[in-house]
């Protein structure tokens, strides 16, 4: 579901980000084909206990089918039982369709994220 990512990148980033405390949560349909991932992670901040979705991405043929909202539901569900006060995303600026869904999903714009690179060596 990200054509960019190999199968070796993936492994790289999952075992680091699993070490940080990411989860990845899936929604399968009845013949056992992914339909969509989630992944989060709870985090302590000055702000209280919450649950960053660091990703939610669905089969692209199959969105505004419901899958993006059972992901959102379960991930929801998840930070009430971990005592969070909040469910966290970042999107990206130009991702209309998906800025309609988290509005649809009743939520708010609360703040602007800002990022600088890093120069060095990679």
């Amino acid at each position: 579901m990200r054509p960019g990512l190999t199968a070796e990148g993936f492994s790289a980033f999952a075992g680091e980000a699993h070490r940080q405390g990411l989860v990845f949560t899936a929604a399968y349909d009845r013949e056992g084909r992914c339909l969509g991932v989630a992944s989060h992670r709870v985090l302590a901040t000055s702000r209280g206990r919450l649950l960053f979705v660091d990703d939610l991405v669905t089969e692209r043929e199959r969105r505004s089918g419901g899958v993006g909202r059972l992901l959102m539901d379960e991930l929801a569900g998840r930070a009430a039982r971990a005592g969070c006060v909040r469910v966290e995303l970042d999107s990206g600026t130009a991702n209309h369709g998906a800025h309609r869904f988290y509005h649809a999903w009743r939520m708010s714009i609360s703040a602007l994220h800002f990022a600088r690179e890093v120069p060095g060596e990679r």
